[in-house]
């Protein structure tokens, strides 16, 4: 029953990670939680099938990626760009811009493709090794290195376009 336990604490411990991830795939904040649980309801329904020799965490990326596939597959994608939780913190200058370089960067990654944001969000948030995210989407690791190359050019150029236009604009 201690294992079982320790199982539950980390699993719960993964809930944040988990959350980011499939808003990432989401899009659409009111679809996110359902996700996750469907999630945690396969793992633990399924928790034979882990092995203890395996990370956990890549273990449940993949069960909520191939969640993800499947709904995809059962329904049209919807491309809803919804505003995430604003940054906490006090109300200035430092944060505003802070907070509006978060927006950018979200809603760039927002339009990525979709395999492309999956490996952003594995490789560049969550911090997976490419050879985990290449198990955890079940693709070759050149094929994670590929797209992230890709998504990191996307960005950049996507990125820099309002930096192009605030060059000349200096007040004084």
């Amino acid at each position: 029953m201690n294992v079982r336990a320790d199982l539950a604490d980390q699993m719960v411990a993964l809930l944040p990670r988990l959350r980011r991830f499939a808003a990432s795939l989401t899009r659409r904040p009111q679809e996110v939680d359902d996700l996750v649980q469907s999630t945690v309801e396969r793992a633990l329904s399924r928790v034979d099938q882990w092995r203890p020799d395996t990370r956990l965490d890549s273990w449940m990326f993949r069960i909520l990626q191939n969640l993800w596939i499947d709904q995809m597959r059962a329904a049209k994608p919807h491309a809803d760009l919804s505003a995430a939780e604003s940054l906490p913190g006090v109300d200035g200058r430092v944060q505003t811009e802070a907070h509006l370089a978060l927006g950018e960067t979200r809603q760039a990654v927002a339009a990525l493709p979709e395999d492309q944001r999956a490996v952003v969000m594995l490789v560049l948030v969550e911090g997976f090794a490419y050879r985990e995210a290449a198990d955890i989407l079940d693709i070759p690791i050149g094929t994670v290195m590929s797209r992230l190359s890709r998504a990191r050019q996307a960005l950049e150029a996507r990125l820099a376009e309002p930096a192009k236009g605030a060059v000349g604009h200096d007040h004084a």
